[in-house]
Parts: structure tokens; sequence; C-alpha cells
């Protein structure tokens, strides 16, 4: 049982220590190529200056992650704690980390903000639908 809760829980977690991951590769190989000292990027805004955005894709999704994936999260342990894990439920944890990792994907490459939307979207309604389910259980 609360396996099937945890579960979408660890694969976002795991989404989203390979994106911090694929951050530092990111950075640091820039950094070395161009012989960039770290002390010249003390500021968010030295560090635009200097790194492409290209670059900065990873850690632009990283800092997504620790936006809308919070309430995931905090739902998530809500429902461990209630020991909800209706299939439809489980679903819409499962549909929320897949649209959040082809997001990801999507963000750290080829960056078409259109297609980050629609997988952004559809994690929204998602995580919109779980929260409902989940009110609707406590509330009745």
């Amino acid at each position: 049982m609360t396996s099937n809760i945890i579960l979408p829980v660890l694969a976002l977690l795991l989404l989203t220590i390979i994106v911090w991951l694929y951050m530092y590769y990111k950075r640091l190989s820039y950094l070395f190529k161009h012989n960039i000292d770290a002390q010249d990027l003390v500021s968010p805004e030295q560090l635009k200056a200097i790194i492409p955005e290209t670059v900065n894709r990873p850690a632009n999704n990283l800092a997504n992650l620790f936006e809308m994936p919070v309430l995931f999260y905090v739902l998530m342990l809500l429902a461990m704690q209630q020991q909800f894990d209706k299939p439809i439920f489980i679903a819409l944890a499962w549909g929320f980390v897949g649209c959040r990792a082809i997001h990801s994907l999507i963000h750290c490459s080829y960056n078409r903000v259109m297609h980050r939307f629609a997988c952004y979207f559809l994690a929204s309604l998602c995580l919109i639908g779980q929260f409902v389910l989940f009110a609707l259980e406590i509330l009745t």
C-alpha cells in the first residue's frame, strides 16, 4: 500500500537528482572549457552574463522542480498518512511525474516553450485531480 504512494515520490526525487547532476556537468564543463574563474560568477547577474542560456537550462529546470512539485510532495505525504491509495489517485501521481520528466527533458534540451507548457499544463491537471480526489475523500 505505502509503496504505491511512495514510488512516484521516489521517481520525482530521482528526476530532481538527475537534473541537479546534469546542471553541474553542464556548468563545470563550460567553466573548464572556457577557463572561467568561479569567482566571476558570484551573483546571478554575473552568471547570466557569462554563461549562455543553453548551459543554464538545467539550472532553470532545477528551480522549476522546487516549485509545483513541492505541492505534490506535500499531498503524497498526506495521502500516505491517511493511507489513501486509490488507483486513480496513484495513476494521476504517475501522470504528474511522467509529465514533469518530459518537461525536464524538453527544458534541458531543445527548450520549445509550447512543448514545455503542454507538459506543465497536463502535470497541473494531474495534480489538481489528485487534490480534488483527496479533498473529497477527507471531507466526505
